[in-house]
């Protein structure tokens, strides 16, 4: 018996993933943008072994090579210091997936938690206060606060991190409280506080489950967004300091040599330009596979 309920599970669960490429890869721009994700998050990881130059990733002065423009040898051209753009421009995606990934982590469990309170215990104090609050930093473009927290700290690239969680909890508070606030009368709910359940059970397993097909298409529309907030406090010397490569410092840096040496912030700023789009593909094809509607 236990051997073919474990048949059937697996049969459920291939099938289960069979329909839902099915219906992610009905949308060929979204298969692409999944490639470049996962092209990114490879280089990112194993960036040491994959560019041609490592060492130029960090204190590296070679001025014989200095400001040459793309050319067989060095693809992207180098910067002012002899360093390879090009193997700069990959290390860089390290520091940009960890920034996306670190404040989604920090971010979402905070920002869903306090949506699924105040959407769940609606008519109590803590309603009101956790949503006038949101009303407060949703009221503040996320850039601006970002700025200002990062403004106050030491310039790195966790504290950058943590500037932007500062400012991006609140949209997801925004979306569990309205998928909350929607939910709590379902019969489903009702019959769980019938039956005695715990609050937290059914906040946890009962009303979170039924959260998770927006908050995770938002998450994977975000990754871009993010990415382009922590680039934007980089290129104004908040985030991750040199000589580590980061894409916002290296579009600052090079824009004091436009036009002459355009190499140096036209490939980091198509770099930044590819990934926000990567992941926006994506977080299309995401929303598609977990839609509920049938084609």
């Amino acid at each position: 018996m236990d051997t073919v309920e474990s048949d059937k599970k697996r049969a459920a669960l291939q099938e289960g993933i069979r329909r839902y490429w099915y219906k992610f890869s009905r949308n060929k721009l979204s298969v692409v943008g999944l490639v470049v994700v996962l092209v990114v998050i490879f280089i990112s990881l194993f960036a040491k072994f994959v560019v041609p130059y490592p060492s130029h990733a960090g204190a590296y002065v070679n001025l014989a090579e200095a400001s040459l423009s793309p050319r067989s040898g060095h693809l992207l051209g180098t910067d002012q210091y002899g360093r390879d753009v090009f193997s700069r421009v990959l290390f860089s995606f390290r520091g940009a997936i960890t920034m996306g990934l670190g404040v989604l982590a920090v971010a979402v469990p905070i920002g869903v938690l306090l949506g699924l309170i105040a959407g769940y215990f609606q008519g109590f104090f803590i309603e009101p206060l956790i949503m006038r609050t949101v009303d407060i930093f949703l009221a503040l473009p996320p850039l601006v606060l970002a700025l200002a927290v990062s403004a106050v700290l030491t310039p790195t690239l966790f504290n950058s991190m943590m500037a932007v969680s500062f400012a991006w909890w609140a949209w997801y508070t925004r979306l569990a409280y309205s998928m909350a606030s929607s939910l709590r009368n379902e019969f489903y709910i009702q019959s769980a506080e019938l039956i005695g359940a715990r609050r937290l059970h059914i906040l946890l397993r009962e009303i979170l489950p039924n959260c998770m097909a927006p908050i995770l298409t938002k998450m994977t529309l975000d990754m871009g967004w993010v990415i382009l907030i922590g680039a934007s406090l980089s290129f104004v010397g908040m985030g991750e300091q040199p000589p580590k490569p980061a894409l916002g410092t290296m579009v600052s840096d090079g824009s004091q040599y436009l036009p002459h040496m355009w190499w140096l912030a036209v490939f980091p700023a198509a770099a930044i330009m590819v990934i926000v789009l990567a992941f926006n593909l994506l977080g299309d094809g995401v929303r598609d596979m977990l839609s509920t509607e049938e084609a």
